[in-house]
C-alpha cells in the first residue's frame, strides 16, 4: 500500500465500522457487534463450518445446512466422530463435494492436534483451508489482524480503487491494500463489515451508492459507472459432456443407488448408476436385466463443464437391496436428484 493510498483510505476503517455497528446482518454463525462488545467469544468450529459452506453458495442456502449440521454435530469433536457416509449425505445439495470430504479430514486433524491453530499459517496447513478461509477464521474466531478477501471484498475494493488492470494481477495488489487497513483492535468486525457492505450495498448490479458509507472514497462512483468494476476477463464456454444415468426402482418405493469412488467428482457421495461422461454419448450399459426406457434428459453445470445425462428408467418386482426413495432424494447430489425426480414424476 503506497502513501497516496494510505492518505486516501485513512478514514475507511472508522467509516466502515460505524456503519457496521448500526447495519450488521444477523446471521446464525455470527457474534454481532453488540455481543462482541460484551466479550462474547466465537466458536472456531462454527466460524470455520460457516465459511466452508458459504463458498460458492448463497447465505440463505447455506443457512439451512449450517443449522442442520450444528444441530446434529454441535462440536468439532462430534463432526470428527461422524460416519463419512452420514456427513456426505447431509452435504448433498450444497455442491462442490470435495469440501465435504475435506470437512471431515479437517475436523479429524484438529482433534489429532488437540486444538485449532489460531494463525493464518497454521490454519492453512489444515485440509480444505485456503488463504481466504484461513484469513477469515483467523480474524473472526481468533481476533488476528488478518485480511479475509472474498468475492464481496474484491468487488468493493475494485470499485473503491477503480482497478483497470488484468484482474488476476490486480487481486494481489488489492489484497495488500486490505491487509494494511485491518485495524488491530477490531479485525473481526472489519472483515464482517466488508462482507456485509458487498452483500447488501456494493452489490454486483445496481449498487446503492447513495447510502454507502464509503461513497466519498470511491473512484468508481466518481467516474459515474461503478458497475463497470471489477473488470474481469470474458468467460469462455464450458465444454459439454454427455452420458447416461439409470434409475432402477423396486418394491415399496425404493431405488438402486451406489457409492461413488472416494476420489474424483462427487467422490464418496451416494449416486445413481451412470455411464462415463464423455464428449459423445457412450453405449448405454444397464445395471440389470430390467427393461429400461429412455424418459428424457437432465442437465447440470459443474465448475469446469456442463453435463447432459440421458435418463433411463427401469423397474424390478423381486426384492432387491435398494434404497428408499425418500432417503435417496435427501442424499443424492443435485445432478442425480434431478434424474430421480424426472423418473418418479414421469411414472405418475
Amino acid at each position: 500500500m503506497n502513501m497516496d493510498e494510505k492518505l486516501h483510505f485513512a478514514d475507511l476503517s472508522d467509516l466502515l465500522l460505524d456503519w457496521y455497528a448500526a447495519a450488521a446482518r444477523e446471521l446464525p454463525w455470527r457474534i454481532g457487534p453488540g455481543a462482541r462488545a460484551k466479550g462474547v467469544q466465537p466458536d472456531p468450529y462454527r466460524v470455520w463450518l460457516a465459511e466452508i459452506m458459504l463458498q460458492q453458495t448463497t447465505v440463505p442456502h447455506a443457512t439451512r445446512y449450517y443449522l442442520a449440521f450444528t444441530e446434529r454435530w454441535p462440536t468439532v469433536q462430534d463432526l470428527a466422530a461422524a460416519a463419512d457416509e452420514d456427513v456426505m449425505a447431509a452435504w448433498a445439495g450444497l455442491g462442490y463435494y470435495a469440501r465435504a470430504r475435506n470437512l471431515l479430514k479437517c475436523a479429524r486433524e484438529v482433534i489429532a492436534q488437540g486444538a485449532w491453530p489460531d494463525t493464518v499459517d497454521g490454519l492453512c496447513q489444515l485440509p480444505g483451508i485456503g488463504p481466504y478461509t484461513a484469513g477469515a477464521v483467523a480474524a473472526l474466531a481468533f481476533g488476528r489482524q488478518a485480511a479475509a478477501v472474498d468475492g464481496n471484498v474484491d468487488r468493493v475494493f475494485a470499485r473503491l480503487m477503480a482497478l483497470k488492470g488484468e484482474w488476476k494481477t490486480e487481486k494481489e495488489r488489492l489484497k495488500g491494500v486490505v491487509e494494511a487497513l485491518v485495524p488491530a483492535d477490531r479485525p473481526a468486525e472489519f472483515a464482517e463489515a466488508l462482507m456485509d457492505l458487498g452483500a447488501t450495498i456494493c452489490t454486483p448490479k445496481a449498487p446503492n451508492c447513495l447510502i454507502c458509507p464509503l461513497r466519498e472514497l470511491c473512484a468508481a462512483r466518481a467516474e459515474g459507472d461503478p458497475e463497470r468494476y471489477p473488470i474481469k476477463p470474458k468467460k469462455t464456454a464450458k465444454p459439454m459432456r454427455l452420458g447416461h444415468v439409470y434409475v432402477l426402482t423396486g418394491q415399496n418405493r425404493t431405488v438402486l443407488t451406489e457409492q461413488r469412488p472416494d476420489k474424483g467428482l462427487l467422490g464418496g457421495m451416494m449416486g445413481l448408476p451412470t455411464s462415463d461422461w464423455a464428449s459423445e454419448y457412450p453405449q448405454p450399459k444397464f445395471p440389470s436385466g430390467a427393461n429400461f426406457e429412455s424418459i428424457g434428459e437432465v442437465r447440470h453445470v459443474f465448475t469446469h463443464f456442463a453435463l447432459t445425462l440421458q435418463v433411463w428408467r427401469g423397474e424390478v418386482d423381486e426384492p432387491q437391496l435398494l434404497t428408499p426413495l425418500k432417503k435417496a432424494a435427501d442424499a443424492l447430489p443435485s445432478v442425480f436428484a434431478k434424474a430421480l425426480k424426472l423418473a418418479v414424476s414421469s411414472d405418475r
